[in-house]
């Protein structure tokens, strides 16, 4: 049986601190809207990684939102999940695929759960990818849909740069 370490390998690029040089929200109940945010993925010894992202405001340092959970592959295979907890009042969990040669994690929302005061509309899918572009240059894009736009459309993206192991 592999060990903790083992399990993670695949993903261990992943492990770090990254802050975006360059984030866009955007959505059609929305105007595009820059933002900041940081990534971090952690393993302390368990057969998945933690994460947190936090985003805010660059012009006035507000809040936007954060995210927290964990990023875990099925030994053995190529297949990974991702499960998130929002301060939106968003609970997901997204399965996919590790592509090891591209350093790439493709993932589509199987779950999402919400508070029952959730602010409508209501994410109803989401899609994401992790992508390394660069040892130290990370991209991800994530697409949703809502009970009001049902189809899968582009809504966040981001570049980050690796600031510290």
């Amino acid at each position: 049986m592999a060990n903790n370490t083992d399990n993670v390998k695949s993903i261990a690029w992943l492990i770090g601190k990254w802050e975006s040089t360059e984030a866009t929200a955007s959505f059609p109940s929305m105007q595009p809207m820059p933002y900041k945010e940081e990534l971090v993925f952690t393993h302390v010894g368990q057969p998945m990684l933690n994460f947190s992202f936090h985003a805010w405001n660059p012009q006035t340092g507000k809040p936007l939102h954060k995210e927290s959970g964990f990023l875990r592959v099925k030994p053995g295979t190529n297949e990974v999940a991702f499960m998130c907890a929002q301060n939106l009042g968003i609970v997901e969990i997204e399965e996919g695929s590790l592509n090891e040669e591209h350093s790439q994690v493709d993932l589509e929302s199987r779950a999402i759960g919400r508070m029952s005061f959730a602010t409508e509309p209501h994410t109803t899918k989401i899609s994401r990818k992790f992508k390394l572009l660069k040892g130290d240059t990370l991209e991800q894009t994530v697409f949703m849909s809502t009970t009001k736009h049902h189809e899968l459309t582009p809504h966040l993206y981001a570049v980050y740069k690796k600031i510290n192991e």
